[in-house]
């Protein structure tokens, strides 16, 4: 993995950079963008991270690279979300994601890109979902889903059949095809056990059990612009590959089955193709194999913990965190930033990652990441992503 860094001062923006690039593949491209414009106007600050990435596409990558997802991280849902949908007809299509999650570092807005170079254009299939086709491999990112009708865990019903159906006109399944489902819960403490309820009704629908397999999974808070949307969906599918490609991680020293408490998701997974393995590591906190909160009320020991939950994960597939590509951290009190930030500067300072406001689902956990890590492997009986 090669890591970088780059300053914008005359826009205003920084931006973090993992580059995996295999001998034999198509190089992938983690960014994370933070605006520099404290105090300026949600505007401004959006402009600064829109200009920067501008930049980097022209400059670094020659155009090469094609974005196939963003996610931007607001702090204000509500009266900055029609601004980034204005702005998006400035970049070619792709997933976006638009969800409040404030960014911790006192801006209004940062942003995640993952680029692809050696792609098609993105195309864009309805309902959020852009695929594209590479190697005989085809890749559905789906973004912001969401509907108004209901309580959380009616939209999560009628989400996941949605999007069942969706996938089935591609011939695609979420059993067989879903790869990383993202739930994100407006009001987490109060809204949270819908999205459970219905997203086990759903996968017993469709034939997911403990004894079959679930979705890796992020479940956290954030919200859209609409008060009555309860719930935001984010995945990604691929169709093409074989099936012993697609396998799930455990950790069970250190971590129990999510359906011990009632949870319907998997720790982890693990895509193999010819070139790479591509893990994607679910929301994890400050757990132990019991199912048990691991250090009450101690946002160091928990951050410490968390991550050695995730180096277990990873270790799995061989990965160690220093294969990491970008992560996504969730904090609940807003008092524990600068405690966490500096703790993340010193393990981690070059990959991309970003700090956000965002509950966990159980109140005792403090923190939770997620992360995607990447790593050389060849397999000729498997094709290049």
């Amino acid at each position: 993995m090669d890591y970088n860094s780059y300053s914008y001062p005359e826009f205003g923006a920084v931006a973090e950079v993992s580059t995996f690039n295999p001998q034999n593949g198509i190089a992938e491209h983690n960014v994370m963008l933070h605006t520099t414009k404290h105090g300026m106007s949600f505007r401004e600050q959006l402009e600064s991270l829109h200009n920067a990435l501008a930049a980097m596409e022209d400059s670094l990558w020659e155009n090469r690279a094609r974005a196939v997802m963003k996610r931007y991280f607001l702090s204000d849902a509500s009266n900055q979300t029609a601004m980034v949908e204005e702005m998006l007809s400035n970049f070619s299509p792709c997933a976006v994601s638009i969800v409040q999650q404030p960014p911790l570092d006192g801006t209004k807005v940062a942003l995640w890109i993952y680029l692809q170079e050696g792609i098609p254009v993105p195309q864009r299939n309805g309902n959020g979902t852009f695929s594209y086709k590479h190697n005989d491999i085809t890749h559905y990112w789906t973004a912001y889903r969401h509907t108004s009708g209901g309580n959380s865990e009616q939209q999560t019903r009628y989400l996941l059949e949605g999007y069942e159906e969706d996938l089935n006109s591609h011939k695609c399944n979420i059993a067989d095809n879903c790869v990383h489902t993202w739930f994100f819960v407006r009001d987490v403490d109060t809204n949270y056990a819908g999205v459970v309820r219905g997203r086990r009704d759903n996968f017993e629908q469709v034939g997911l059990t403990q004894d079959t397999h679930y979705i890796a999974s992020t479940g956290i808070q954030g919200s859209h612009a609409e008060g009555t949307v309860k719930v935001l969906l984010d995945a990604y599918a691929v169709k093409g590959i074989k099936k012993e490609q697609m396998t799930y991680l455990y950790a069970p020293t250190h971590l129990n089955p999510t359906y011990e408490y009632g949870v319907t998701f998997e720790r982890g997974v693990c895509m193999e193709y010819g070139d790479r393995r591509q893990l994607f590591i679910s929301g994890t906190a400050s757990i132990d194999n019991k199912g048990n909160v691991v250090h009450v009320g101690d946002i160091r020991n928990q951050t410490l913990r968390m991550w050695e939950n995730v180096g277990k994960l990873l270790e799995e597939k061989g990965h160690t965190m220093d294969d990491i590509a970008q992560m996504i951290v969730y904090l609940r009190d807003i008092a524990d930033y600068a405690l966490v930030k500096a703790m993340y500067d010193e393990r981690f300072p070059e990959t991309p990652k970003v700090i956000v406001l965002a509950p966990v689902c159980r109140p005792a956990w403090l923190i939770e990441m997620e992360c995607i890590s990447l790593k050389e492997y060849s397999n000729s009986e498997y094709r290049n992503l």
